[in-house]
């Protein structure tokens, strides 16, 4: 029997399939990297042979490979390589953990960080004297875990020439002190490329260790797949590791609208490439964050009411509008960031429009986050096919504080998956990694659970819109494979599929939903080989 036709047997399981004609079985049958067989312990030994590896799961749950949405794999890479300031809970905290790097690194740019003032013991945005404190002449630009604000110390302001007199750039912020009229550090949304525009690119060395580590951590946590936001860095990289046979994970490109015509031009469509790489998927922006009171609302932030948030300057000059009816045309899917409520139902005005003027064609429009909706435009998501690509993590996190920047009538349809789902729109999930943790556990416990990271909501944080453990699974699986138009080849279990497989710890359809954030991977399968193994 040659490699290609080598066989392993996962026997004495529970598998469940996400496939409804055989929802759960005992036994998986894999040849090579595909799934030749499911069902029970006795049928599965029908198609043992002396080369077969037989797997006893000693009643393990198995569930599909997981596939997460959204991700900034690559650069989840270099944050686990680099500075963590999630940890800080304290202002002090902050200054400390960036001054014990700075000393490690002198001289070198400090980016990344992830840090949350929400989480600290004064909530106040942070200024540049913090970091000018413990930073000298080392350039630091160190960004918010949402990814729409970062603070500059005052040597990074200088490189980039940011002055009191610096105007906003279109869909960007400069905080000024109200007093001094100088600015604080703290850079919004597009604003802060005036900053990253200076900051020198890795090397491909550096890009490579950034993906091992990413993939090291996706393979812990059963990520088979994910939905990249991929840059052209990015890509290559996949690319060097996929030659050397280095991918232990499967990439779905999305690449930035703004250069749609170079995917024109190589000639690639939604879901072009191999089982490996995939792209013809665009992303674009509407608006920031609602950490960064980015996020783009009808109404003002009840925290400012002197703001509704920030379109992006490609929503207001009608770029993204144009961009997005030529790409359509081009059968390249459209996978667009909107947080706010307006800038949801600008989404879906958009995407009418397009239906309207070109041909049809199975496009599968996404919104990626789809976190504050009008009720009626949750009907319309399903009228237009419009993939929900959600990150439940979120829901738990920003229900913290929430309330305080838009008020509780408007967080009646905050993360509404129950709506969603109950309304027939295709939800997907994922993480949106490094902004929230990779581990789908978390994402699981958080959509079926609802409890925020305060302990302050044990019932549910808008409970009437939480879903069940199954619908989780689907969203993780399934429904994630259809937003990349790949159902027919992963997100089940099921013959002719790619065997891409997780065991886990304990069955998270019967313990107890709170205990689900604590289960952990003992096996994860990609491509009919064990890629991790706890013990």
């Amino acid at each position: 029997m040659s490699a290609q036709q080598h066989r392993t047997i996962l026997h004495n399981a529970k598998v469940y399939t996400v496939n409804e004609k055989q929802p759960l079985t005992e036994a998986v049958v894999i040849e090579g990297n595909k799934i030749l067989f499911t069902g029970s312990n006795s049928e599965a030994m029908q198609f043992r042979t002396e080369f077969t590896d037989m797997l006893d799961l000693n009643g393990k749950l198995v569930l599909p490979g997981l596939i997460d949405n959204h991700v900034h794999f690559i650069n989840g890479g270099f944050y686990l390589n680099g500075i963590n300031l999630r940890p800080a809970k304290t202002v002090h905290e902050f200054i400390s953990i960036l001054g014990s790097y700075i000393s490690q690194h002198p001289g070198q740019w400090v980016t990344g960080g992830d840090w949350d003032h929400e989480a600290w013991d004064q909530k106040v945005e942070p200024r540049k004297e913090w970091i000018d404190s413990v930073s000298g002449s080392t350039p630091v630009f160190v960004n918010r875990f949402d990814g729409h604000m970062g603070v500059a110390n005052s040597e990074a302001l200088r490189r980039a020439n940011i002055t009191k007199d610096t105007p906003d750039p279109d869909g960007g912020k400069i905080v000024k002190d109200p007093v001094t009229g100088e600015p604080t550090g703290v850079l919004k949304d597009n604003a802060m490329s005036l900053v990253y525009s200076i900051i020198p690119t890795p090397g491909e060395a550096e890009y490579d260790a950034a993906l091992r580590s990413a993939l090291n951590e996706a393979k812990r946590l059963g990520i088979t797949s994910v939905q990249d936001i991929t840059y052209y860095n990015d890509l290559a990289t996949y690319r060097r590791a996929k030659e050397n046979k280095q991918l232990t994970c499967r990439i779905y490109g999305r690449t930035p609208i703004d250069s749609f015509h170079d995917m024109v031009e190589q000639g690639v469509t939604a879901g072009s490439g191999d089982e490996y790489i995939k792209l013809g998927s665009l992303k674009a922006f509407t608006d920031g964050s609602l950490g960064s009171a980015t996020a783009w609302f009808f109404d003002p932030y009840v925290q400012d009411t002197s703001t509704c948030g920030l379109a992006m300057d490609i929503v207001s000059d009608g770029r993204l509008e144009r961009w997005g009816i030529d790409a359509d045309s081009k059968r390249l899917q459209l996978s667009i960031h909107a947080i706010g409520d307006r800038a949801n139902s600008w989404c879906l005005d958009l995407f009418s429009k397009i239906i309207k003027e070109n041909p049809q064609w199975d496009r599968r429009f996404r919104i990626e986050h789809a976190q504050h909706l009008r009720k009626e435009d949750i009907s319309r998501m399903k009228q237009l096919n419009v993939v929900a690509s959600v990150q439940p993590y979120h829901a738990i996190d920003d229900g913290v504080w929430a309330e305080k920047r838009i008020g509780k009538e408007r967080l009646r349809y905050t993360y509404p998956f129950r709506s969603l789902i109950d309304a027939g729109v295709k939800v997907s999930f994922g993480t949106d990694w490094s902004v929230a943790p990779l581990n789908p556990m978390l994402g699981i416990y958080a959509a079926v659970t609802r409890r925020t990271l305060d302990g302050k909501n044990p019932n549910g944080w808008i409970p009437e819109e939480k879903i069940s453990v199954e619908e989780a699974v689907k969203c993780y699986t399934l429904n994630s494979a259809y937003g990349a138009f790949e159902e027919n080849i992963k997100g089940s279990i099921e013959p002719g599929k790619l065997a891409d497989l997780v065991v886990l710890s304990d069955d998270i359809f019967s313990i107890d939903p709170e205990k689900i954030k604590d289960v952990h991977v003992l096996m994860t399968i990609f491509d009919g080989v064990v890629i991790y193994s706890l013990h």
